[in-house]
Parts: C-alpha cells; sequence; structure tokens
C-alpha cells in the first residue's frame, strides 16, 4: 500500500509572542463590547488612556534597559496589560486612576523584575490592588445600568469630574452586585428577598450576566486555539462552583448560589484572562489544575468571609506566590523514566 508523505520539514512552529498576545486582545472585544453598550464610552475612554501610558511606560524602561524598541514594544504584552486593567477598573473613574495603576503594572510589576518572562506576579493584578487599597472610593464607584450620560458627558467626568445639570457623583453612582449581596446579606435579609430586588438576574447581577458570557465566548475561543490552557479556567471556575455549592446547599437563604459566584464577571474574566497568564501560572497539567482550584477557593473566601467583595486579583496574588511549588511537586513524569 502506499502512503503520501509530506516533504520536510516536519515541525510546527508555535505562535509568537506577539501571535498570542493579539489573540488575547481580540478575545476581550466581545466583552468589551457588550461594556460599552451597558455603561457607555467610558470604557473606551480608560482603555485609550491605559494604552497610551502603559506603550510610553514601555518604551522609557525598554531605553533605560537598553533593550530594542521596535523588537519589545511591538509584541504587544504591555498592551494586553494595559487593556486588561482599563476594563477592570469603572467607566467613571477619574483618568489619574488608570494612569497611575498602568504606569504602575509596567514599571514595577514587570520591568523592575526583570521584564516579559520574568514576573513572577501578574503585572495588571498588581496595579489593580495598589489602587484598591490606595484609593478604595474611586475604585468602588460604577455608573447603574439605565444612566443616561452621553459619551461627552461621560469624558468630561473623567477627566474634570464635573457632572452635567448640577448631578452629584453620589447620585450616579452605586454599588456592584456583588458589593449589594454582602451588604445586604450582613444587613440580615435573606437570598429570597435579595432575588425579589432589581439587583440580581436570572444567574448573576442583571446586566452583568451579558458581560459574562461575551468574556466566556473569548475565553473559549483562547482555549480552542490553545492560547490558553482549559485546566486553569476549569480548576478555577470548578474550585469556586464547589465550595460555593456546599455553603449554598447547608444554607441556601445566607449564602448566594454557585452560578451566582461562576457568573459574575470578575470570576469568568479572571478565569480566562487573568488566571491564564503564561509567566506567573503553574505550567504543568496538574499543576495548573490545582493553581486554578486554589484560586477559586480563595476568591469565595474572600468573598464571603473578607473584607472586599470580590477576591480575585488578591487570589491570583497570592497563588502566583505558590506556583513555583506547585509546578515542582506536579512534574510529569519524563518518558523512559522509572517509576521509583
Amino acid at each position: 500500500m502506499r502512503f503520501e508523505t509530506a516533504t520536510s520539514p516536519h515541525i510546527h512552529d508555535s505562535p509568537t509572542v506577539s501571535q498570542i498576545m493579539r489573540r488575547v486582545l481580540y478575545a476581550l472585544l466581545p466583552g468589551v463590547a457588550v461594556l460599552v453598550w451597558l455603561f457607555g464610552g467610558g470604557v473606551l475612554v480608560h482603555m485609550a488612556i491605559a494604552t497610551v501610558v502603559a506603550l510610553a511606560a514601555e518604551a522609557f524602561m525598554l531605553a533605560v534597559r537598553g533593550k530594542s524598541l521596535k523588537l519589545y514594544l511591538g509584541d504587544c504584552s504591555a498592551l494586553v496589560t494595559a487593556w486588561l486593567l482599563a476594563i477592570s477598573l469603572s467607566p467613571v473613574a477619574p483618568w489619574w486612576l488608570t494612569a497611575l495603576g498602568t504606569g504602575f503594572a509596567i514599571i514595577v510589576a514587570k520591568h523592575l523584575y526583570g521584564g516579559l518572562g520574568y514576573n513572577p506576579f501578574n503585572p495588571a493584578m498588581i496595579g489593580y490592588v495598589v489602587l484598591l487599597i490606595s484609593f478604595p472610593r474611586e475604585m468602588s464607584i460604577w455608573p447603574p445600568l439605565d444612566h443616561d450620560l452621553g459619551f461627552l458627558d461621560l469624558v468630561r467626568l473623567i477627566f474634570t469630574s464635573q457632572l452635567p445639570g448640577g448631578m452629584t457623583l453620589d447620585a450616579l453612582t452605586g454599588a456592584t452586585p456583588l458589593d449589594t449581596v454582602k451588604m445586604q446579606l450582613a444587613m440580615g435579609k435573606s437570598m429570597a428577598e435579595i432575588r425579589l430586588g432589581p439587583v440580581l438576574g436570572l444567574l448573576a447581577g442583571r446586566g452583568w450576566e451579558w458581560v459574562s458570557l461575551a468574556f466566556l465566548a473569548g475565553g473559549l475561543w483562547l482555549v480552542y486555539t490553545r492560547t490558553a490552557a482549559w485546566q486553569i479556567p476549569a480548576g478555577m471556575l470548578g474550585g469556586m462552583a464547589l465550595i460555593a455549592g456546599v455553603f449554598y446547599a447547608v444554607t441556601p437563604h445566607a449564602y448566594p448560589s454557585p452560578w451566582f459566584h461562576v457568573f459574575s464577571v470578575s470570576s469568568i474574566y479572571g478565569a480566562f484572562f487573568i488566571a491564564t497568564d503564561p509567566v506567573s501560572a503553574s505550567t504543568t497539567p496538574w499543576g495548573r489544575l490545582i493553581f486554578g482550584a486554589g484560586i477559586g477557593v480563595l476568591v469565595y473566601i474572600i468573598r464571603t468571609f473578607g473584607g472586599y467583595p470580590d477576591g480575585v486579583a488578591f487570589s491570583v496574588l497570592l497563588m502566583n506566590i505558590a506556583a513555583p511549588t506547585i509546578d515542582y511537586y506536579t512534574q510529569p513524569r519524563v518518558f523512559g523514566a522509572r517509576r521509583g
């Protein structure tokens, strides 16, 4: 029998860093589109601010370190960090918040550790945590889904903190669904009572569910193209659902359902776009599952028993610390090596 054989070379090249980073940017677009639809063009304004600051900070640090601007500035890694951080911030946050967080993420969390490939922590989450700890008020204000501010109103608010018609920022902004559920449970309300209010939708926060589904679509595309490993999102969402399901099964009136936690925007977004950072995450197959599950459990613990309504950033950074140890103890057996 005659078999057709292809000519050499038979080894296929892996995607380059710039190709991987561009895929991440493309996968973010569905979620960004839904955020703009729900909250307005302020999302795009912050993404533009973060992009300019990230590229400027990247170019400055490359010049200081004597690295090639053309080679490293074009790999899109700084752009990914900028977008991940900007999307995590409120669309009505002041411009300097985005600029400060982005600059810190690029200069300190990335380049002071040696640049791309050497950072032990996720740079975007380092920038986010610095802002969260330093400016808790500015980080907690989100506009309602039904606000009637136009694009120019949002631009004026972001750059000058001024609102039209004598409106005040406190009257415009409100808490996120995670904030609201946590506060109302602390006030003694049951989940059945909270569901009767306008905050929750079918799966999670009203309106926010669509953002989660959009990021889920982009995340699944990353997994399909093997840009992101499936084990980390599966471990994170599975670990979160498991521990949330236990508490919900025992006391359903006092704890939100597993799907509320899983379909909260930060969970889907964090599982596919934050936790899967190839530099700071675990790299072995079993290690990725353990790494993801650890993040999911920590997120639930911080949300439920901690002082913050969400804990994705803190959980990712804590598991970044554990990633080298996880990889050390989960190394696959070398082909041909004897067991024992």
